[in-house]
């Protein structure tokens, strides 16, 4: 990518990179809006705790690993005195970083949905440091860089690269997967399952938190996937009528298989956001409603399985909406974005499956090696004391609402303690 940029792309990056971060207001407030009272300081503190974490271990680490450049470099680099610095002119490559990290933070926060109630905070934040600084940016570099010949290799094979425009894969069905191997080795919550299998339902805390932060994300999607373009010569109107009839199409398919369902209403839009990243930018419009039909129903689908089923306990039903819908997208833009089919081509179906399933099993993988390791080193869950109080006492030792317990030292938070040493692992 050439060094000089002007001012303009600078500023379409910059605004994609602040439309991004808002979206992890959205991931938080979802959060916030799905899990149990006693446990909403929590997820607020840990999305805005991962981010942190996530655009540090970027900056050093896995920026490097994914496109070769580091920071580490003599001041006069950074503020372009040297000629052909790679952060020279109008710091197009800073706010360059600044979007991408805004990507890389996103897979803990797509992980943190799945984890809720019940996982360590610490022991978190090494996963994050881990994903964001090696996990995500090996794949970031395959798809998205030259790292390990992984698109020359698929060009080889099938005459053009994989396809991900937006991040179907490279960022959902990662993170999706990452989640899934996480979920596995933490565990369902305490009481969520009886012995004899039936399910105990845990309704969500807020459905207006819930539906904010859905529409949180829906707006900031539009930065997500317009200004991947990262040049404003590469605006796309495609792109955003794209995304939004996929997230309508998920919207009305969810409302319809879900049965009315706010939750699956809400989630349904982002599944079709989630689908349609990957060939936003090649599919015919119609192609992309289909794709966000597809996905709604998708969802709805999977996180019942999980639920029910399965006894997978994915707390907001990530690995679904991540990591099935975009799965589903990746393979879904190598159909619907040929030129057959009114897309614009430049596409392979055999090119978009390989790709994906890459992805599937470097999350999968990743999910399983790194949280099986901090459980078996470090332990990953709460105790039962900490779970059944929530971890909002038991980790930030304060409440989210007033009229609750506000502090462990409270009456309340002992008799929670209490309470739940009485009731044990029952």
């Amino acid at each position: 990518m050439e060094v000089t940029r002007t001012g303009a792309d600078v500023l379409f990056v910059l605004l994609g990179a602040i439309m991004v971060l808002a979206m992890h207001a959205g991931f938080a407030f979802l959060e916030v809006g799905t899990v149990r009272k006693k446990n909403q300081v929590n997820a607020l503190v840990k999305i805005l705790t991962d981010f942190a974490v996530s655009t540090l271990v970027y900056f050093f680490v896995g920026y490097g690993v994914a496109y070769g450049i580091s920071f580490l470099h003599p001041a006069a680099d950074l503020v372009g005195k040297t000629e052909g610095s790679a952060f020279a002119a109008n710091g197009y490559d800073l706010v360059k970083f600044f979007f991408l990290a805004t990507f890389a933070a996103a897979i803990p926060a797509i992980i943190s949905g799945g984890i809720a109630e019940r996982a360590k905070f610490w022991p978190q934040l090494i996963a994050t440091s881990i994903l964001v600084g090696l996990v995500y940016p090996i794949t970031e570099g395959m798809v998205w860089g030259t790292r390990l010949g992984f698109q020359e290799t698929i060009t080889a094979l099938f005459g053009v690269p994989f396809h991900d425009f937006a991040g179907s894969v490279v960022v959902h069905a990662l993170g999706g997967w990452v989640a899934l191997g996480a979920v596995l080795m933490l565990g369902a919550r305490r009481g969520r399952y009886r012995k004899d299998g039936r399910v105990i339902a845990i309704p969500p805390s807020n459905i207006p938190f819930l539906a904010l932060g859905s529409w949180v994300l829906c707006v900031g999607w539009f930065g997500f996937n317009v200004m991947s373009a990262q040049a404003i010569d590469g605006i796309s109107g495609l792109v955003a009528m794209n995304s939004l009839l996929a997230m309508v199409g998920g919207i009305i398919s969810s409302l319809i298989v879900g049965r009315n369902d706010p939750g699956f209403v809400h989630n349904g839009a982002l599944a079709g956001l989630v689908a349609v990243c990957a060939g936003s930018d090649v599919m015919h419009p119609v192609g992309a409603l289909v794709t966000g039909g597809l996905a709604g129903a998708l969802f709805v689908w999977a996180f019942e399985m999980c639920q029910d089923k399965w006894k997978i306990d994915d707390v907001l039903g990530v690995w679904s909406l991540h990591g099935l819908c975009g799965a589903m997208g990746g393979i879904a833009c190598g159909i619907f974005g040929l030129e057959t089919l009114g897309g614009l081509g430049g596409v392979h179906p055999g090119a978009q499956l390989v790709g994906t399933l890459t992805g599937v099993v470097l999350g999968l993988a990743s999910g399983l090696a790194v949280y099986g390791s901090l459980r078996a080193t470090m332990g990953i869950r709460l105790s039962d004391e900490d779970e059944f109080m929530g971890a909002d006492l038991a980790i930030h030792q304060i409440g989210a609402y007033p009229e609750d317990a506000t502090s462990v030292h409270d009456d309340g938070a002992l008799a929670a303690r209490a309470s739940a040493r009485g009731m044990g692992a029952a």
